[in-house]
């Protein structure tokens, strides 16, 4: 798992998979375990699914690279404190899987909650598991 930084502004975790390094055959099953995998943790929530290919394909405006076959968003919170107004601009959770050719590539925004980074790390990195 590299740590980036995604437009010059943004801190990132991502993991590029091989498809020979998975079990899983799409991107719908690595969003189905990782749901699995959010409702079994004993905070996280999951809140839903976005399908940001097609939404994105749909556009009249929208462009996608010829790269990437599939890409969709799993949404979930952490959240177990509620500090101040403020909080809700960092909340939820999104992990983005994109499928190309050869690879998955899943990533997300670092959180503020070093918790919820190292969940969300566990989970992606479980994708890799042949």
């Amino acid at each position: 798992m590299k740590q980036i930084t995604v437009m010059e502004k943004y801190p990132a975790f991502t993991l590029e998979i091989s498809k020979t390094e998975t079990s899983y055959k799409s991107v719908d099953e690595i969003l189905a375990y990782l749901k699995t995998a959010i409702e079994a943790h004993p905070i996280a929530a999951y809140i839903g699914e976005f399908d940001h290919y097609n939404h994105t394909c749909n556009l009249e405006v929208g462009e996608v690279s010829p790269d990437i076959k599939d890409a969709k968003n799993i949404i979930c919170c952490f959240g177990k404190v509620l500090p101040k107004p403020e909080i809700l601009a960092v909340r939820p959770r999104a992990i983005g899987v994109a499928e190309l050719e050869d690879t998955f590539v899943v990533s997300f925004l670092e959180a503020p909650n070093p918790d919820a980074n190292s969940a969300m790390m566990g989970w992606v990195k479980a994708i890799s598991n042949k």
